[in-house]
């Protein structure tokens, strides 16, 4: 159960308090610090999945635990750039109603016994999502430039395609469960 790959999803979890705690407190050097956790956490998740896979770790922990924990990560970060007024309540609703109900629906199609793999566009939703947080979690102008409008201008992308990603696995569960009935 606690194999390579489900220990950097651990990794990935343990690194959300940290990140946390590290916004709670926003100047340079702590937006600084909370940016390289949330890449390196973000870059487990790529790791996990290809050890697990490579050395035939797949397990049905980490099936559960690796979208919990990108939900987790992301979630988080989301809360604080709202609490913190530089990302807007709106959109992390949104992004955060999307993940809640896709999880439902998972939750819903693994108790009959059928799986729902993520399509290309949730896995796109999931990198878009973490590249606009990272120059939000940057916030403050490095000299001359400002991160903070590329950030929220993919911030705004990451919704349409969260949108859009949730409409379509709604699309597939329904034609999955319909078939299973």
């Amino acid at each position: 159960m606690f194999n390579l790959a489900n220990k950097l999803t651990l990794l990935r979890i343990a690194a959300v308090p940290l990140i946390v705690v590290l916004l709670s407190f926003p100047n340079r050097v702590t937006c600084w610090i909370a940016l390289i956790l949330f890449v390196a956490a973000a870059v487990t998740d790529l790791f996990d999945g290809m050890v697990a896979r490579r050395m035939a770790l797949v397990s049905n922990f980490g099936k559960f635990l690796d979208p919990l924990a990108d939900k987790l990560l992301i979630c988080s970060v989301l809360i604080m750039l709202v609490a913190l007024g530089w990302a807007p309540a709106w959109v992390a609703v949104l992004i955060i109603a999307r993940e809640l109900a896709v999880t439902g629906l998972r939750a819903m199609a693994a108790d009959k016994g059928l799986v729902i793999a993520a399509d290309r566009y949730g896995k796109l939703k999931t990198i878009v999502q973490i590249v606009a947080l990272c120059p939000l979690i940057l916030h403050y102008p490095l000299g001359v430039f400002d991160p903070k409008p590329i950030g929220e201008l993919l911030l705004y992308i990451a919704l349409a395609l969260t949108v859009y990603s949730g409409w379509n696995y709604m699309h597939s569960f329904y034609a999955v469960w319909a078939r299973s009935e």
